[in-house]
């Protein structure tokens, strides 16, 4: 088992749902974290919470000349990130594809797959030059699935799933590990996020059924950081125990 004891850790997307309890999970666990998102407010309150030493960092994953600054502004204390979670992404609208609105798709498209690229085409050759390193991708089911209104997003998850499997084999002589973790229905802002605010119609996706809850995901994240270096957990795909596919699951009357 892997000792995260003053390990410096990245979280992407920090500011609320998986990436905000991701970060917690691994300051509990001793190491270092860097927070990063575009709501700095949410980041400073966060940074409260925590147990460890913790770095924020305003960041908006679309714009590559921000992502390539902010990694260059970290002091030399923060530079050395043994652990990248990109978890930065969001989701647009459920419409059909000829009737989809251009806006939604570049949000998804400039957030899940250029910002990934982005932000790990910054920190990665510092990994590799010093020898160490994980990256954890955050995916989705519906990197595995396509889904009725879920065209681009799935695109985009489709494409998350794609770059994990190319960067592991791009790393393969290294010793860096390559992990995707692609949940399910998990209660977050997805939703909320996904239908613009429309909270009732968010609220919907997740009646009569029990779905993960953010905490759920931070563990098999901390969980696949804890192996030992030899192990490289490739994928995890993690599910309600009342979901079984993208489109199959129970709800309660």
């Amino acid at each position: 088992m892997t000792d995260l004891t003053n390990k410096l850790v990245l979280v992407t997307g920090a500011s609320s749902g998986i990436g905000r309890a991701t970060a917690q999970r691994f300051s509990e666990a001793g190491a270092r974290v860097i927070i990063a998102a575009r709501r700095e407010d949410r980041l400073t309150e966060l940074a409260t919470q925590l147990k460890t030493d913790c770095y924020v960092l305003k960041l908006n994953v679309r714009v590559r000349a921000e992502v390539e600054a902010a990694i260059a502004s970290l002091t030399k204390d923060w530079q050395g990130i043994d652990i990248l979670v990109n978890n930065a992404g969001l989701s647009r609208d459920l419409s059909k594809l000829h009737e989809g609105q251009h806006d939604g798709w570049e949000d998804m498209i400039d957030t899940n797959v250029k910002g990934l690229l982005y932000v790990s085409r910054t920190v990665i050759p510092g990994m590799v030059a010093r020898g160490r390193g994980h990256i954890v991708n955050i995916g989705s089911i519906a990197g595995h699935e396509v889904y009725p209104g879920g065209n681009v997003y799935c695109a985009s998850k489709f494409a998350v799933d794609a770059i994990t499997r190319g960067l592991r084999m791009d790393l393969v002589d290294t010793p860096l590990r390559v992990t995707t973790i692609d949940p399910g229905m998990v209660e977050t802002e997805f939703s909320e996020v996904r239908f613009y605010g429309d909270k009732h119609r968010a609220d919907q996706v997740y009646k009569g059924i029990e779905p993960l809850k953010a905490e759920d995901i931070a563990d098999a994240i901390v969980w696949t950081a804890t192996r030992p270096p030899h192990v490289q957990i490739a994928e995890i795909i993690v599910l309600p125990t009342a979901q079984a596919s993208a489109m199959v699951s129970y709800r309660k009357p």
